[in-house]
């Protein structure tokens, strides 16, 4: 060691300069003091001094936009004399901050324009939900038609994950039949207009089976929807049969539910399709051609709001998503209409009548919910202007505590629509922030549904609740749909920049991305639970919409970070098994989500091999047709099914209740600081 006497000369100390620029300064890092920096200049930042010692406040939106044009003029060439440039990912053009500042309704975010100062390093950061990001993103279909891919679909982010990887590695543009378009699968038979001379008489079902078949659609619906009032439908049932020569008993709105009831029963009875009609798709049909306007609907709300919600379903079930919103959008309005969102009194309109009201509402307000954060859209009503009290069940004092559970989940799920997917997705970089609160809200929720309807899954004994199986996959899939944007964001950054292969969120946001996959492993576990018991639900959504989300994620984890789930091809292998599963039980959509899933796995599969240079089978052969349901599944060569991998976060494996700690602990990992991180790994790497 070198050491310094009193006879030799000092030496002379590197003096950091008087007049650092404003990023240098914030870094807390030597700054040339020249103009640009020299800092600044390699990663192509703006430089911007302080030289007076004022406070400089620029909005980081706009700072950060000059970033970006800077950091795209050196890979691109000069647009040409009158072109437009792309908005940015990251929020609005400088240009048009400037002209919507005009604008008086832009004044609900000003409190969310963040400065940035010489003297305050720390500011709200600004990093962007790929998937609500504008300009809104468009898909033609094969005939054409141009669909809207939804913020918080699940549709639209397996578009978008097929798309972005299929341009990675064919350079080519996805070709539109790759993917299921809305009401493509089924054909009813039926395209509008009612037709008076028909000559298929319609075969009522004798009084015995039709009692066979609304009990199954009360076994299958009744226990998450109110479709109809038990006691007053067979009444009218009995009535129905015992009236065979009263002419008007086909000209009821009682009758047209009746035959929706039938509708339902009959796939859930027979399955089976006769080609691409769904068994029981006449009787639909018929209701369908009966349905009086909507302006009758206010002479009888509650029978009307019962039928339309009837209609949003079926036509959900069968993949006609976009006419499904429109029903139960009207079906919202009609109860609006008439009140029912509001505490209605006993005393005027009657217990039983207002029991049911309020039975009617919460299924409105869950399937709206639904559908809307399924179609990407905003939200109809805000909850604060809903003071509609629960119904109480006599007959189950459980049923009242499980239906408000229901209902939380559903107002989570809006909470993610509209704060993750919406305007604070897309600006202000409130992106992951919102991700933060969702979580910390599923942490209330997490310990009221493992101790009110545990799944005990490895318990011996112990048979699977179906109500229990539900609520336990819309959970599972809050946390999908609130993490996987930020799984996107990391395969969107590996897929478009060759210098930000090195660079992954997975070392800072390592617990959310684990989450997001281990989420998505615990609905497969559970689907298989429901399967094993024959509760495996193969003609309502909601098993078909938890596995179509969590195959996505499976899929692509394996991209996002290789060393995190090395078992890929096995949880590949049980997703497509589920698959099997319904499409041998009729469901058409499910032979097209299975295609969709054969695509990704075989893209995901080339990069990996591209990746790591090591042999490797797919789990599946994307070349199969949507409808071959005998798709060859394999696992790669000389490897058995790997074993179920411990779930650290929700003790899924081992029976325990979800814990609420654990989802407090990893919603609070995430900083400002970490979000600037992302902020700065996008940026410097030039990513989009």
């Amino acid at each position: 060691m070198e050491l310094t006497t009193a006879s030799s000369p000092p030496k002379k100390t590197s003096k950091r300069s008087s007049n650092a620029c404003i990023r240098c300064r914030k870094q807390k890092i030597k700054c040339s003091g020249l103009q640009p920096c020299e800092g600044c200049m390699k990663r192509k930042a703006n430089c911007v001094f302080d030289d007076a010692g004022d406070r400089v406040v620029v909005k980081r939106a706009f700072l950060l936009e000059l970033q970006q044009k800077a950091a795209r003029s050196e890979r691109q060439p000069p647009a040409a004399e009158g072109s437009v440039s792309a908005p940015s990912l990251f929020g609005q053009d400088a240009d048009g901050m400037r002209e919507d500042s005009h604008d008086p309704s832009a004044s609900q975010n000003s409190d969310d324009d963040q400065a940035i100062s010489s003297e305050q390093g720390a500011s709200q950061p600004n990093v962007t939900n790929l998937l609500a990001a504008s300009p809104s993103t468009f898909m033609p279909a094969p005939n054409g038609q141009q669909f809207y891919l939804g913020t918080s679909s699940n549709w639209s982010f397996a578009g978008k994950v097929l798309k972005i990887a299929h341009e990675n590695i064919h350079q080519a543009p996805l070709p539109p039949n790759s993917l299921l378009f809305d009401g493509l699968a089924y054909d009813l038979g039926w395209d509008g207009p009612l037709d008076h001379t028909d000559p298929e008489a319609l075969a009522i079902p004798s009084p015995d089976y039709s009692i066979y078949l609304v009990n199954a659609v009360k076994f299958h619906c009744g226990q998450m929807y109110h479709l109809f009032e038990d006691d007053e439908f067979h009444q009218r049932l009995q009535q129905f049969y015992s009236e065979p020569d009263n002419p008007g008993r086909t000209s009821s709105l009682w009758y047209i539910h009746f035959l929706l009831i039938l509708a339902f029963g009959k796939i859930f009875i027979m399955q089976k399709c006769a080609g691409k009609r769904p068994s029981g798709a006449e009787f639909f049909v018929r209701a369908m051609q009966l349905l009086p306007p909507a302006y009758v609907f206010p002479h009888d709300p509650v029978a009307s709001t019962e039928i339309l919600c009837c209609i949003a379903l079926y036509l959900q079930c069968v993949d006609h998503r976009s006419s499904a919103h429109t029903y139960i959008g009207q079906a919202m309005r009609v109860a609006l209409a008439y009140g029912m969102h509001t505490d209605m009194p006993e005393s005027q309109l009657g217990e039983k009548h207002v029991h049911r009201c309020r039975k009617i509402w919460w299924t409105i307000f869950i399937l709206d919910r639904h559908m809307t954060s399924m179609m990407g859209l905003p939200q109809n009503i805000r909850d604060s202007e809903i003071q509609c009290q629960l119904p109480i069940f006599p007959e189950s004092g459980q049923r009242t505590t499980t239906l408000d559970l229901h209902i939380k989940l559903a107002r989570i799920i809006a909470e993610i629509n509209n704060s993750i997917y919406g305007i604070n997705g897309r600006l202000k970089g409130k992106f992951l922030m919102s991700t933060k609160a969702s979580l910390e809200n599923l942490a209330g929720l997490a310990t009221e549904l493992g101790h009110t309807l545990p799944l005990k899954l490895d318990q011996p004994g112990y048979g699977v609740s179906r109500m229990s199986a539900s609520l336990h996959l819309l959970y599972h899939q809050c946390i999908v749909l609130a993490t996987r944007p930020l799984m996107f964001c990391d395969l969107k950054m590996k897929f478009e920049s060759a210098t930000c292969r090195n660079i992954s969120t997975h070392d800072r946001f390592g617990t959310l991305l684990q989450m997001c996959v281990e989420s998505s492993q615990s609905i497969v576990i559970i689907l298989e639970s429901l399967h094993a018991q024959g509760l495996l639900e193969t003609f309502l959504s909601l098993d078909l919409d938890s596995l179509h989300a969590s195959s996505i994620i499976l899929a692509i984890a394996s991209i996002v970070d290789e060393n995190r789930m090395r078992d890929r091809p096995a949880w590949v292998q049980r997703s497509l098994e589920l698959f099997d599963c319904m499409i041998s039980a009729g469901n058409l959509v499910a032979s097209w989500r299975k295609s969709e899933m054969q695509q990704l796995d075989q893209m995901m599969s080339e990069i990996l091999l591209a990746r790591n240079n090591v042999a490797y089978t797919t789990c599946s052969d994307a070349r199969l047709q949507p409808h071959d349901s005998r798709a060859p599944t394999t696992l790669p060569i000389n490897q058995e099914p790997l074993p179920l991998p411990p779930l650290h976060m929700n003790g899924m494996s081992s029976g325990d209740d979800l814990s609420a700690d654990q989802l407090l602990a990893i919603a609070s990992s995430i900083q400002d600081e970490d979000v600037e991180w992302m902020d700065r790994a996008i940026a410097e790497n030039s990513i989009w």
